[in-house]
């Protein structure tokens, strides 16, 4: 935006040669906007990854803990997370006390979520992606229970999602789970290709297609590290677009299908 003003402002003022240093001026001020009105700079960049990842790793402490222990499925599932991202040996033990921080049991998490607010708030790509992790982390048992999913409501009311879209949210992410690694792995997999992208039978391909391709879009790894979600965290989000793309896919097979043999 700014080199586009700064072209104008500079062919008015000195002509063709006002114009480049328009351009070249625009570009430069483009690259160094403050954070939440584009292009970040490095410093914003790392501040944004440094509080997702604090974030994620405190919450995932709150939320196993939530129900009296941390069980060696979650503690599992934690190390698995940590290899998944790459961490450094330094990196982990970090991660490790983080978790641990969180799951005290007199750990408040409104200054942690304030501060992810603060800094990442801006993107509803970058606070839904935190309630992914949080839902997958929690359903590392096989299940969430009563006192993880009122937690994980509290979360999303800080985060600013109203009780309906969070259950929304919810019903779509563990149904989602079911196209783990991009292959249906539910008897009922049509009924949870529908929830897993938020649309029921009921609703016109078209419905559907967009539905498919909003939930791409947040998934899609350049936009999400654009907006500051650290890299080695890409891979959760390939995973569950993966997950929408096999839903999508059964969907569109089966009602080509349908019509076919009407």
């Amino acid at each position: 935006m700014f080199r586009i003003l700064g072209v104008l402002a500079g062919f008015l003022i000195l002509g063709i040669l006002g114009s480049i240093l328009g351009f070249l001026l625009g570009g430069f001020i483009d690259r160094f906007r403050t954070p939440g009105s584009g292009r970040m700079n490095a410093f914003s960049a790392a501040r944004r990854q440094s509080v997702f990842l604090e974030t994620v790793f405190t919450l995932m402490g709150k939320l196993a803990k939530v129900d009296g222990r941390v069980s060696e499925t979650e503690i599992a599932h934690v190390e698995q997370f940590m290899r998944k991202l790459g961490m450094t040996h330094d990196h982990r033990l970090k991660a490790i006390a983080l978790f641990k921080r969180g799951a005290s049991p007199m750990f408040d998490i409104k200054p942690k979520v304030a501060e992810f607010m603060t800094v990442c708030g801006y993107s509803g790509n970058l606070r839904q992606m935190l309630l992914v992790y949080l839902i997958i982390m929690g359903m590392s048992d096989g299940r969430l229970n009563a006192s993880e999913v009122q937690l994980l409501k509290e979360i999303a009311g800080y985060l600013g999602y109203s009780r309906t879209s969070f259950d929304r949210l919810l019903d779509m992410v563990l149904n989602q789970t079911h196209f783990a690694g991009g292959q249906a792995t539910s008897a009922n997999a049509l009924e949870d290709a529908y929830k897993a992208l938020g649309v029921s039978e009921r609703s016109s391909d078209r419905e559907i297609k967009h539905a498919y391709r909003k939930l791409m879009s947040q998934y899609h790894p350049d936009k999400l590290m654009g907006q500051g979600l650290p890299e080695e965290m890409i891979s959760v989000a390939t995973e569950q677009a993966k997950e929408v793309q096999a839903a999508y896919d059964l969907i569109k097979k089966h009602r080509e299908q349908s019509r076919a043999t009407a």
